[in-house]
């Protein structure tokens, strides 16, 4: 891969992640960690509700609509290494004296001019 476009779509990742950022601070939540990377899994953003749930966040954007759009990029496989990260981190978290907590998986999708964040847009169960 060409190392100029590995790190122009690196940075342009990064814009995406920290304006899904901004928005959902602006809503109440609140950050708890950023790239929370393990074996076989990332989750972009990892907030929490004002309520206490934990929010685990996947960031997509998109230039056009096409193929159906930002949202839609969030493929079953995708959704595998989303739950594998999401699973690791509550694994950590409890292994650290951490009492089991109310989770819930979201989407923040961007598309030039449009920003939507999809609560609960996939569970556990694939759905």
């Amino acid at each position: 891969m060409n190392p100029s476009f590995k790190s122009t779509t690196q940075a342009r990742g990064a814009r995406a992640e920290a304006r899904a950022l901004a928005y959902l601070q602006g809503r109440g939540l609140a950050l708890v960690v950023r790239n929370y990377r393990c074996k076989g899994g990332e989750i972009d953003l990892v907030m929490r509700e004002a309520d206490g749930t934990l929010v685990f966040v996947e960031v997509r954007e998109r230039a056009s609509r096409a193929f159906g759009g930002a949202a839609a990029s969030v493929t079953p496989a995708k959704q595998r290494r989303i739950l594998l990260a999401a699973a690791h981190f509550l694994a950590a978290r409890q292994a650290g004296g951490a009492p089991a907590e109310a989770c819930r998986l979201d989407v923040v999708a961007l598309e030039p001019g449009r920003l939507e964040w999809i609560r609960g847009a996939f569970d556990a169960d694939g759905g």
